[in-house]
C-alpha cells in the first residue's frame, strides 16, 4: 500500500532547495569565521554576524521541521530528514559558540592552529554543500562524504599539534584554558562535519 501511495502521490521536492540553503548558510558562517581570525580586527562586529546566521540557521532548522509534519511524502526517509537538519544546526552552532568564546574570554591575539582548523572546516563545509547540492540525483555524494572524512582527519591532526605547542610555549594557566576549550571546540565542529557525511552516505544507500 505504501509502494502504491508512492507512485500515485507526487514526492515533495522543497526539502532539497532548504537543505542547499541551510548548507549555504553555513558556509558563510565558516567563511565569516574563518576571516574572523585571519584578520583579528573589529571583533564584536564580526561575531555578532556570525551571531546572525546562526539566528537563520535556526529559523531554517525549524522551516524544516515544519515542512517535515505537514509533508505526507518526502524525498527520502523523515528520520534521515531529521537527522541531517539537527547535524547540519549542530555545526553551526559550535562556530557560533567558538566566535562568543572569543569575546567572553576577551581573547586579544589569535594563537597558532585557530585558524588552521578553521580552515579546514571551512573545506569540509564546502564539500557538505556540494554533496547536498547533488542529494536530489543522488549522485557523486560519496566522493564529497570521503574528503570530508579525510579533511577530519586532518583537523584531528592539527589540534594535537596545537594543544601540545599551546602546553609547550604558554606559562598562564587561564590562557591554556581558553585556548584549549577553544581549539577543540573547532575540531569539535569538523567532528559534526562527519556526522553530517554519515547521514548522507546512509541516504545515498537507502536510495541506490
Amino acid at each position: 500500500m505504501a509502494n502504491l501511495l508512492s507512485r500515485l502521490l507526487p514526492r515533495e521536492r522543497s526539502f532539497f532547495v532548504l537543505f542547499t540553503e541551510v548548507t549555504a548558510n553555513i558556509q558563510e558562517a565558516a567563511l565569516a569565521l574563518a576571516a574572523l581570525l585571519a584578520d583579528y580586527k573589529d571583533v564584536p562586529s564580526k561575531v555578532d554576524h556570525i551571531k546572525d546566521l546562526e539566528h537563520r540557521g535556526d529559523q531554517f532548522t525549524h522551516d524544516l521541521a515544519t515542512k517535515l509534519n505537514q509533508t505526507f511524502i518526502t524525498p527520502f526517509d523523515r528520520e534521515d530528514i531529521h537527522q541531517l537538519s539537527s547535524k547540519l544546526d549542530d555545526i553551526l552552532d559550535l562556530m557560533d559558540s567558538v566566535a562568543a568564546r572569543l569575546v567572553i574570554y576577551r581573547i586579544q591575539t589569535i594563537r597558532p592552529g585557530a585558524k588552521e582548523l578553521a580552515d579546514v572546516l571551512v573545506q569540509s563545509v564546502g564539500q557538505i554543500h556540494s554533496a547536498v547540492s547533488h542529494l536530489e540525483k543522488n549522485d557523486r555524494i560519496l566522493e564529497h562524504c570521503i574528503e570530508i572524512n579525510r579533511l577530519e582527519n586532518e583537523s584531528d591532526r592539527i589540534v594535537r599539534a596545537s594543544i601540545a605547542r599551546l602546553f609547550e610555549e604558554e606559562k598562564n594557566p587561564v590562557e591554556i584554558i581558553k585556548w584549549k576549550e577553544i581549539l577543540e571546540v573547532l575540531e569539535i565542529a569538523s567532528d559534526k562535519c562527519e556526522d553530517v557525511a554519515d547521514v548522507l552516505e546512509t541516504v545515498v544507500m537507502k536510495n541506490a
